[in-house]
């Protein structure tokens, strides 16, 4: 075995071929090696990886919640954020099955999370920040009965106010819309210009049945949610930094009134 080794270490090192062939091989071997180690490494980087994309995340809707559509990638990306900044967080409990149904985030008032501050994401509203302590942080979700939202149809700007009536986790409902308006199956409803815990158009969901109660001038609308709120991951808190302000000339214009 020691002579076979001895030959064929010679034979390799005087003829080109052979050399090469080897070479060949190892650098094939090690290359199947290092890419083996790369996957796991990127298996184990994957909760980081998510954490940076969410973060990311949360800088670009800065900006598009500073636009003047939000439908549209604005062009002042370079510009200042404007009024509404956004932090990112993730899920860490959701109830879904009661009444008053509430989720539990990660972040708190260390990362800026404060009360009524509403709570999005990639597919529309999640519910309104609630209580909070240092690093975590509650928040009342749009399937509990004491959730109350301004709203929008969005192709005609008839407002509302969206609730939940605690029967079904994927529909909530659209109240106060005036029997005038036009609202057909399918319209989509999002958040209305009068909120001051979300900007205007955000996502919520689809007309899904119109009810029209006889004692009113009211249409009562079911609301197909665009999110499945059995299953949430991560979210973004919008801070409107003009929210206080705003309340602050709401309150004492009442006042003056009364």
């Amino acid at each position: 075995m020691l002579l076979l080794l001895i030959s064929l270490s010679l034979t390799i090192q005087s003829h080109s071929f052979h050399r090469s062939k080897v070479i060949t091989s190892a650098n094939n071997v090690t290359g199947r090696v290092y890419e083996n180690i790369n996957h796991v490494e990127e298996y184990f980087n994957l909760r980081t990886e998510n954490n940076r994309l969410a973060y990311e995340n949360a800088r670009l809707k800065s900006f598009l919640y500073n636009s003047k559509d939000t439908s549209k990638i604005p062009k002042e990306l370079i510009k200042a954020e404007g009024i509404y900044k956004v932090i990112q967080a993730k899920v860490i409990n959701n109830s879904y099955n009661l009444q008053e149904n509430f989720l539990t985030i990660d972040q708190g008032t260390l990362k800026g999370i404060k009360a009524e501050m509403g709570v999005v994401n990639s597919k529309g509203i999640i519910g309104v920040v609630e209580n909070t302590s240092n690093k975590y942080a509650t928040v009342i979700s749009v399937l509990n009965i004491k959730s109350e939202i301004n709203a929008k149809i969005k192709n005609n700007d008839h407002f509302g106010t969206l609730i939940w009536n605690g029967k079904n986790t994927g529909f909530v409902q659209l109240i106060d819309i005036p029997r005038l308006a036009s609202v057909k199956k399918g319209d989509t409803i999002v958040t209305g210009a009068q909120s001051i815990l979300f900007p205007e158009n955000i996502n919520i969901g689809t007309i899904y049945k119109i009810y029209t109660d006889n004692k009113t001038n009211y249409f009562t609308i079911d609301v197909k949610l665009f999110n499945d709120m059995t299953s949430i991951g991560h979210v973004y808190i919008i801070d409107n930094k003009d929210r206080k302000e705003i309340k602050k000339l709401e309150a004492e214009t009442k006042a003056k009134n009364e």
